[in-house]
Parts: C-alpha cells; sequence; structure tokens
C-alpha cells in the first residue's frame, strides 16, 4: 500500500474510532437525561377522546 492509502487509512479509522469514543462518552456522562426521555404515546381513534 502506498503513502497516501496508509494516511488516508489512519486518518478515517481515527476519526471513526473517536466519534465512536466522544458518543459512548456523552451517553455516560450526561446526569439526569433519563427524566428528558420522551415515549410515543399511540392513540388509536377508538381511544380518543372528544378533548383531542
Amino acid at each position: 500500500m502506498t503513502a497516501g492509502g496508509w494516511i488516508i487509512l489512519l486518518v478515517s479509522v481515527s476519526l471513526v474510532t473517536s466519534l465512536f469514543i466522544w458518543c459512548v462518552y456523552k451517553v455516560f456522562s450526561i446526569p439526569g437525561e433519563t427524566e428528558h426521555l420522551h415515549g410515543v404515546e399511540f392513540q388509536t381513534p377508538d381511544e380518543k377522546t372528544e378533548e383531542d
């Protein structure tokens, strides 16, 4: 493999690895984030009330 190929390989692998590490860090470092999770409330037409 040429020197350019090695450079592109190393840059791309290091970028993907650093993005993965950053994402894992963000997931585990934010305290109280579970309070901000929102679920999807699915209502069928027969469950809807007149107020909706």
